[in-house]
């Protein structure tokens, strides 16, 4: 098994990313973006405290969120609904594909399943070129991968 992921890993994922660059969405949050520059699309921001997301238990705001993209309704729904994993969503994300975590439980998925959804999301929002680029790059790494275990 992998190790548990942490805060750290989110800022070293995103930026191993082609074209990433952190900037500013949703008026003033920090947010990673692709490609680099002001047309760049966030695939995982920091939210910040708001009343549309609150601990059930506490009754207070959680500070420490990130929203992260997913390719479609259903990929989202399948992070939300595995019960290993502390991913969520609330009614304000309804029909936005996304899912939210808090920083604090990271530890709670590996760092090789939050490499994947990282990277799902960076594929989701990125420039077809690029995603198209980025998969050819991948698969022929898996491929010689492979070939040299072989």
């Amino acid at each position: 098994m992998a190790r548990p992921a942490t805060p750290d890993d989110i800022d070293l994922l995103c930026r191993a990313l082609p074209e990433v660059e952190l900037g500013i969405t949703w008026g003033d949050r920090p947010t990673y973006k692709v490609p680099a520059g002001p047309k760049g699309k966030g695939f995982v921001l920091f939210r910040m405290p708001h009343k549309t997301a609150v601990d059930p238990v506490s009754g207070e705001m959680y500070d420490d969120l990130l929203v992260i993209r997913t390719p479609t309704e259903i990929e989202k729904m399948a992070l939300v609904e595995d019960d290993r994993l502390p991913f969520f969503t609330i009614d304000h994300f309804r029909g936005f594909n996304a899912v939210l975590v808090q920083q604090s439980r990271l530890g709670e998925i590996d760092i090789d399943e939050l490499s994947e959804i990282i990277e799902d999301a960076w594929l989701t929002v990125a420039p077809k070129r690029l995603a198209k680029q980025f998969r050819a790059t991948t698969f022929r790494a898996e491929r010689s991968g492979e070939q040299s275990d072989g």
